[in-house]
């Protein structure tokens, strides 16, 4: 038998076992899609009673600790160069059309709508998602959720749930944290260093920084951080056995993440500014 025919799927000839591999992997992707959609269900069910009942609560202020307070520092470094880089890349065109006073216009407006969000959730997505991965991957390998289980005891509701509820509170808050450094950094570099005044350069920001771009940047990343409590907890669920299904899980819960934030980025500017139309042509009216 030829190394062809040893690799064709039994019972298909040589020409369609492509086919049939094409259709398992549809169906086991499918098949993982609902898996998922089913996982976020039961822990949506419980991640309001985390804040409700005290037991849930010796929970979850550990987990605000380790997502929220930890990522601190990361997250006000990112900030703050964020804002620098850009301040950077932008005053040299800005200064050669007379519009340097502006700069805290753009770099404001850059931070808060887009940056700030997106770069937090990135962040969280490689330190949170990964570690949250890790941890819950290491009790699926050593049976501890088996236990669980045997126990009586949903471990969707006691392990998964505070992890979900802490990424979903906090993520917002560090979102903040960020685009306050965002901030920070373009005006270290417009003001004290290119001698932007500084009342001009906060003017320009004041009028055209509204409360709309802080709200829609806080709820992009109510989202952002909804996913990745959500992947990166169902990967660890789901992690293959060993060291080296842990390790892959860690990976795929990052990667996956960055590129559903990426995409869930596009779709809520794109509603968010269809939203903002409608509401201020709505007032125009009136």
């Amino acid at each position: 038998m030829s190394a062809q025919d040893s690799s064709a799927t039994p019972g298909c000839p040589p020409q369609t076992a492509w086919l049939a591999s094409l259709g398992r992997a549809i169906i086991c992707g499918l098949a993982n899609f609902g898996d998922f959609w089913l996982f976020a269900g039961r822990t949506m069910r419980y991640a309001p009673l985390t804040l409700l009942r005290r037991r849930d609560i010796q929970r979850f202020l550990p987990q605000c600790y380790a997502i929220g307070t930890l990522s601190v520092p990361v997250i006000l470094i990112t900030g703050v160069f964020v804002g620098m880089v850009l301040a950077v890349q932008a005053i040299e065109q800005f200064m050669s059309v007379g519009l340097a006073e502006r700069m805290g216009v753009i770099v404001s407006l850059s931070v808060v709508r887009e940056l700030g969000p997106v770069l937090a959730g990135v962040m969280l997505a490689g330190r949170v998602g990964g570690a949250l991965a890790a941890e819950l991957g290491t009790m699926n390998v050593t049976e501890q959720l088996d236990a669980l289980r045997s126990m009586g005891t949903d471990p969707i509701r006691v392990l998964v749930s505070p992890r979900f509820a802490a990424c979903v509170l906090l993520t917002p808050v560090l979102t903040l944290y960020c685009d306050l450094m965002g901030v920070g950094g373009g005006w270290f570099i417009c003001v004290p260093l290119f001698d932007i005044p500084n009342s001009v350069y906060w003017d320009y920001t004041a009028a055209a920084l509204e409360k709309w771009d802080v709200a829609s940047g806080l709820l992009k990343s109510v989202f952002f951080g909804a996913c990745i409590g959500l992947i990166s907890c169902y990967k660890g669920f789901n992690c293959k056995p060993g060291a080296e299904g842990v390790g892959k899980a860690c990976t795929e819960s990052f990667v996956l993440g960055f590129v559903v934030i990426l995409i869930l980025d596009f779709f809520l500017a794109f509603g968010l500014k269809g939203l903002y139309e409608s509401i201020w042509g709505f007032k125009s009216v009136f």
